[in-house]
């Protein structure tokens, strides 16, 4: 109470007592009788006295002055006053029997006057991002040595009010927590205490603190939310598109392709309708067969199937149909599952989470779970009526040692260093995301909530601040002071909720497959180049000289045909083809070229012309008129 009303009610008191002390002296006669303060007698005039105390009725200085019988003031009331720029000035009244009756002109006034110029003490925590100590705050005094958050929003409230602010830190670093007598510690001890004016923090509006101290509207809107450490899965290679298959799979899978080659190597043996003649029109080779599953082609085969690429071979037998048939129905379902199972391996490796929501986690007890001892989240699980949050609720009060935590800092440092699920408030879940990236959010919000400015009960600046809250939040300055403290971090915004392009640890090893086989190609090229000029048929041919001139014509891009090395010791001189035959067999056409039949055919011409660049050697070429091979 301010010094002038208590005086004011010390002097009614003593002037009721008075006025009593007279009437009873009026009515019998009190004589001067000394008494002792340590007897036990009773006063032979005490009751009346108090009798005549319920009949007084005057006005005092605290206005009117009168007793109900059991002894309490009634009949009374108050005026309610404003302190202003000019001084006070009445904005209402209270009434026993009327109640309370405010003047509406209240809010029509400059909402500025009763905060110009007055210091208020604000109470506060060191609390990332909201308040912080600067680096050189060892070489600053008062306002100066803090950043962060609540104090950027103080400034816009204190340009907007006209007020001055002094920060004072809450001597207990609590919140605010209940004790077991009824009081409270912390920020909302300090404010019923009347030690601040404001409590400016990530202090959460709860219905049990407003039942002992007063909240602006909320300057932040935020939920409980579970914070965890991300798993990773093994650490990706060059080799990791081996990952959908185990060794064993990929075992099995070569043992197939080797099994089925071998049986269509033996089926096409059997069947007789893999074997044809190459040569249908020579009477002296119609007899000679071939089958086009060699061992190389048996080989060759279930690959291009495998690849689904196709080849050249078609099997003509319903044995060797059926082999391909069913070879190539395994190979779609195993394409099919590595396709499917190779897209899950390399989004599974990148994060591995063993709980996905609240109920995960309420459901197991390998992961603790906690929250910060005497803060909102701690009550909101204590008073919560919702099963799942009843049985959190439970583990973690009766959980030895104590999974509660005194601070955020304790909580993330439990986070990274044990197997621990720490649950705080969304913002500050997004402030460490943002700069550890190890960490994660499980799950969504478990409830909604704000952040408030704590004010003692029936503060005169409440509607104030209300207002200038609403208005940096029209004007959009607390999502920019948001941006400000919450963003800046190491870590992408949205990195778990989008896709992650593959990297050359992924899939690197299949370029390096591809470089292997590219190589094995050329080594096995020089090899079948060496091979021809060990067997042409040039008398001298220079290794390095065929070599040059087989890269010049690379470079060159020249064309794709060259005559055919030849060896003085394999020249075989053909038998001459007697005359008859000669002409019975073959006609000389006006180009010089030589064509079976009797009329010139278009077709054997151009077959004739084209077979004349096959081999210089040759001195006769003849087209069978009925199935167009050359012989």
């Amino acid at each position: 109470l301010f010094p002038q009303l208590s005086s004011a009610l010390l002097f009614d008191a003593v002037y009721a007592v008075v006025t009593a002390v007279q009437e009873l002296n009026r009515s019998q006669e009190i004589g001067v009788k000394p008494l002792s303060c340590g007897s036990a007698q009773i006063w032979q005039h005490g009751t009346s006295l108090m009798n005549y105390l319920r009949m007084v009725e005057l006005e005092g200085l605290t206005g009117h002055i009168e007793f109900n019988s059991k002894g309490q003031r009634s009949n009374y009331a108050l005026k309610i006053l404003q302190h202003t720029r000019s001084g006070f000035r009445q904005i209402g009244h209270w009434h026993v029997s009327e109640g309370l009756s405010m003047d509406n002109r209240i809010f029509s006034s400059n909402i500025s006057d009763s905060l110009f110029n007055t210091t208020l003490i604000v109470t506060t925590i060191l609390e990332n991002p909201y308040l912080m100590l600067k680096w050189n705050h060892q070489e600053l005094e008062g306002n100066d040595r803090y950043e962060g958050f609540c104090v950027d929003m103080l400034k816009e409230l204190a340009e907007i009010l006209r007020f001055n602010y002094k920060i004072h830190l809450v001597g207990d670093g609590v919140y605010g927590v209940p004790e077991a007598n009824g009081t409270w510690a912390g920020m909302v001890g300090e404010l019923i205490a009347r030690k601040a004016d404001l409590a400016v923090a990530g202090l959460t509006i709860t219905a049990e603190r407003e039942k002992v101290i007063d909240f602006s509207k909320p300057f932040m809107t935020l939920g409980i939310s579970i914070l965890y450490r991300v798993h990773m899965g093994r650490k990706p290679g060059y080799f990791s598109f081996l990952d959908p298959f185990s060794p064993g799979v990929w075992l099995f899978m070569l043992l197939a392709y080797l099994a089925v080659s071998c049986v269509l190597f033996l089926v096409a043996r059997l069947t007789p309708y893999e074997w044809y003649s190459p040569h249908p029109c020579s009477q002296g080779r119609c007899n000679l067969l071939v089958n086009q599953y060699s061992l190389g082609n048996s080989l060759w085969f279930p690959v291009g199937g495998f690849m689904q690429q196709g080849s050249t071979i078609a099997p003509q037998a319903l044995s060797t149909r059926c082999v391909s048939g069913v070879w190539w129905a395994f190979t779609l379902i195993i394409i099919s599952s590595y396709t499917a199972n190779l897209a899950a391996f390399l989004t599974v490796q990148r994060m591995d989470v063993p709980i996905e929501s609240v109920d995960d986690l309420a459901d197991q007890t390998a992961i603790e779970y906690g929250t910060i001892h005497g803060g909102s989240s701690m009550t909101f699980f204590q008073n919560s009526r919702y099963q799942t949050y009843q049985r959190m609720w439970n583990y973690m009060y009766s959980k030895q040692p104590s999974v509660f935590v005194k601070s955020t800092e304790e909580g993330i440092a439990r986070v990274l260093n044990s197997n621990y699920a720490f649950l705080l408030e969304s913002t500050m879940n997004e402030y460490y995301r943002q700069r550890n990236c190890n960490l994660t959010q499980v799950g969504g919000l478990l409830d909604t909530k704000g952040y408030g400015i704590g004010m003692p009960v029936g503060s005169v600046f409440r509607d104030e601040f209300d207002l200038a809250i609403l208005q940096l939040q029209e004007n959009n300055r607390l999502e920019i002071l948001k941006r400000k403290w919450w963003e800046g971090g190491k870590c992408p915004k949205e990195e778990d909720h989008r896709a992650k392009g593959l990297g050359m640890e992924n899939i690197g090893g299949i370029f390096v497959v591809l470089i292997c086989g590219l190589i094995v190609a050329i080594f096995m090229a020089m090899l079948e180049f060496l091979w021809s000029l060990r067997h042409s048929e040039h008398s001298e041919v220079s290794v390095c000289q065929e070599m040059v001139t087989e890269l010049r014509n690379i470079i060159l891009c020249k064309d794709s045909f060259h005559p055919r090395r030849r060896r003085g010791a394999m020249i075989r001189t053909r038998p001459p083809i007697p005359e008859e035959r000669r002409a019975r067999s073959t006609t000389t056409l006006s180009n010089g070229k030589l064509c079976s039949g009797g009329e010139p055919d278009p077709l054997a011409q151009r077959l004739a012309q084209e077979a004349a660049l096959v081999a210089r050697g040759c001195t006769h070429i003849r087209v069978c008129p009925e199935c167009r091979r050359f012989q």
